[in-house]
């Protein structure tokens, strides 16, 4: 058996977990930060809040594409290249974001800051697999996991307090530090933990094949596409936030950040209560309640519209978005059970499930903005029961 806690004495084990929880973080920082600038920015581009949207939409494509890309790439070459190449990548893109011109080249480079800033998420995973054993392991991914929850929460506040005191390139001058700290301690503290002898050239039509066999298997295919299409009402939020607490409601750029993150904390509370309920109830069960809330919820995020009522708005969607920390964790159990010796594999394809799903749904809130918050609420509504039909139907099917 290999002796993975010597290959982790080439780093300092807890150095190497501080710089895996930062790489974590990547995708909320350069999401959720920038929001409470939507409505500046929308007027430094000469484009409509909907123009601004677009590239939070753009950024989730290229979060999409990222998950099929680095997974063959790590296999093939190792960890510590494509991850440094990737982190690279993204800082260029960040550069290009502070000069862009245009609204044009600025969504072009959100697309490739994406794509450059997924490798830390998805290399993560696999070094926390290389260098740790299952419970090292298990403690590291619960930091990563706590580190994914915090950023949502953090991110709006100090993008807030940014906007409100300084400009709004200034939310891409913190990325690109904090861009430059993680390559910075990746190239100091971070080995290649995957050697030569154990690396695969996977080809693309190879990958191909194992994903179409995979959504042809409806064991792993109806959780991964319920659970992609309950998380896009997230993103759904994400994209509408701004413009209806903004816009809507006049709240601050600092008051925006603070909303956000109340709502985001949500999912903390979710979480820690799914970890508790697991131990009594199976994760379909679970998933199925959660189900029933987020339509509920959304329903109600749906109503309150007519109310112009930021409270009656408020309450439904913190248990809209709540829920989603049971309705993730648990599709995503349910679908990798059914992913068997496939399971790397199964991961990858249920990330770019979900971040292709987000692409779609914030692109439509995005382009059906009309003045009102109906294009969030509606489209987290419609997420939630295509997810609780997918699944119903499909359960309902296999007891019949």
């Amino acid at each position: 058996m290999e002796d993975k806690g010597a290959t982790a004495k080439t780093g300092s084990v807890g150095a190497i977990i501080i710089v895996l929880g930062l790489l974590a973080a990547f995708a909320p920082m350069a999401t959720d930060m920038y929001l409470s600038g939507f409505h500046v920015m929308s007027e430094h581009f000469g484009v409509s809040e909907g123009g601004m949207e677009l590239t939070l939409s753009i950024f989730f494509l290229g979060l999409a594409a990222g998950q099929a890309i680095y997974g063959p790439l790590i296999d093939r070459f190792g960890r510590r290249g494509p991850l440094l190449a990737g982190i690279f990548l993204y800082l260029i893109a960040t550069i290009g974001c502070l000069l862009a011109p245009s609204i044009e080249i600025f969504i072009a480079l959100r697309f490739l800051q994406a794509v450059g800033g997924s490798a830390g998420m998805i290399t993560g995973r696999a070094i926390i697999r290389d260098l740790f054993d299952a419970r090292e392991g298990a403690r590291a991914l619960s930091l990563m996991m706590m580190v994914m929850t915090i950023a949502p929460i953090v991110a709006p506040i100090l993008g807030g307090l940014i906007v409100t005191y300084m400009n709004w390139q200034t939310i891409f001058y913190v990325m690109l530090g904090f861009g430059m700290i993680c390559i910075t301690l990746v190239w100091l503290l971070v080995p290649e933990t995957l050697p030569p002898e154990r690396r695969i050239a996977s080809s693309l039509l190879g990958i191909a094949r194992i994903w179409g066999g995979m959504m042809a298997d409806r064991r792993f295919a109806i959780p991964a596409i319920a659970g992609g299409l309950g998380q896009a009402s997230m993103f759904a939020f994400i994209t509408g936030s701004p413009f209806v607490f903004i816009n809507l409601h006049g709240a601050s750029s600092q008051t925006y950040g603070l909303l956000f993150a109340l709502v985001a904390c949500a999912l903390i509370v979710s979480a820690q209560v799914n970890r508790v309920a697991l131990r009594y109830k199976t994760p379909e069960f679970i998933l199925s309640v959660a189900l029933v809330l987020n339509v509920v919820a959304g329903l109600l995020c749906v109503a309150s519209v007519g109310t112009d009522s930021l409270v009656a708005l408020l309450v439904p969607l913190w248990f809209a978005v709540g829920s989603l920390g049971f309705i993730g964790a648990n599709a995503a159990a349910v679908a990798m059970e059914a992913s068997g010796r496939n399971a790397g594999s199964g991961s990858s394809l249920i990330g770019v499930l979900q971040f292709g799903l987000a692409f779609i749904v914030s692109g439509l809130v995005a382009s059906s903005q009309n003045g009102t918050a109906y294009p969030m609420t509606v489209a987290i509504l419609c997420c939630g029961l295509g997810s609780s039909l997918l699944w119903f139907v499909a359960r309902s099917r296999r007891a019949g």
